[in-house]
């Protein structure tokens, strides 16, 4: 089990370089200077947005002991990208501003973690059967919950000047911005690492808590406090990676099956191993915008692991109605 652990986690290292190296080297030969200095703030928020995500996408299935629970599917990163919108609006109105960056990464966070934390709680109060929790209805009414924020997103988005339209495309499709300041970064790294850290910390916890209520509880595990923990940091995590590329696509649910697949159901390897996966993800589906140039302007990230978590949500989907018959 170790020497399977290590492997994971050395090919997802090896991966990461890769990707890491490729995107440094797209664009031209220039590995120094200012270009080098964009490339690398590219980089780094890719890394951020991966790893925020696809371990808020571990914290959710733990907390939801639902496979099909990510960030996206529940609404968490459309919830975010409508509230990070009506901030932007409302300092417009007030300030003039209508970026971001404009109104401070501190309240740009806090609009967005409210907005994750309102979807997620609407989601699950909507799929709740009886007293129990409904696998398929919190997919459906996450769906639903995230079209309805993406709706809102658009309306905003029309109620801005088209010259001040830039953040809503990003709300609505998902593109690491090119604007990100040191304090964001200082805030995304700390939050992201914070979140890592906590995650393996409590790994043994949420294997245990993967059993029954009673089972999980008669080991020791303070379930409340645990899905309590878990539930504001995935808020946190998809609050962080929307401020610095809006509501990117089917990372949160990829990342954490395939280092599953790869290394076992044990949640510290799995915590940090999606990190890695999901960091090389969201930098490889980089590389391929930067290198597929086409004349109506680059493709959106959100686009990229959309195309490529699609079918594997469809797939998974199938599976688990299947199971659920049987």
């Amino acid at each position: 089990m170790k020497l399977r652990v290590t492997l994971t986690l050395a090919v997802l290292l090896a991966l990461l370089a890769g990707v890491s190296v490729l995107r440094l080297s797209l664009g031209g030969g220039e590995w120094h200077g200012p270009v080098l200095r964009v490339r690398a703030a590219n980089l780094a928020g890719g890394a951020l947005v991966g790893a925020s995500l696809a371990v808020a996408g571990v914290f959710l299935q733990s907390l939801l002991r639902n496979p099909l629970a990510s960030p996206d599917l529940l609404g968490l990163a459309s919830g975010s990208g409508f509230a990070v919108m009506i901030v932007v609006k409302l300092g417009l109105i007030s300030a003039g501003v209508a970026t971001a960056s404009g109104l401070g990464a501190i309240s740009t966070t806090a609009a967005a973690l409210l907005g994750a934390m309102g979807a997620l709680a609407l989601t699950y109060i909507l799929s709740r059967k009886q007293g129990v929790l409904d696998p398929l209805l919190l997919v459906l009414n996450g769906v639903v919950i995230s079209i309805i924020c993406s709706a809102g997103t658009m309306l905003v988005r029309h109620l801005l000047p088209f010259s001040e339209s830039g953040i809503a495309d990003r709300m609505l499709r998902g593109a690491l911005r090119e604007d990100i300041t040191p304090s964001e970064f200082i805030l995304a790294g700390t939050v992201t690492i914070l979140g890592i850290v906590v995650g393996m910390s409590a790994g043994r916890s949420m294997d245990a808590a993967s059993l029954t209520d009673d089972e999980a509880v008669s080991v020791g595990v303070p379930l409340g406090a645990l899905r309590r923990l878990l539930f504001v940091l995935s808020g946190i995590l998809t609050a962080t990676s929307v401020v610095l590329a809006g509501p990117i696509g089917f990372v949160g649910l990829i990342c954490p099956h395939v280092v599953r697949l790869m290394a076992g159901p044990g949640h510290r390897v799995l915590v940090l191993g999606s990190a890695l996966a999901g960091a090389a993800l969201v930098i490889g589906a980089s590389a391929i915008v930067r290198a597929v140039d086409l004349p109506t302007g680059r493709l959106p990230i959100g686009v990229v692991t959309a195309i490529i978590g699609g079918p594997v949500f469809i797939a998974m989907l199938r599976r688990q109605v299947r199971s659920a018959v049987l």
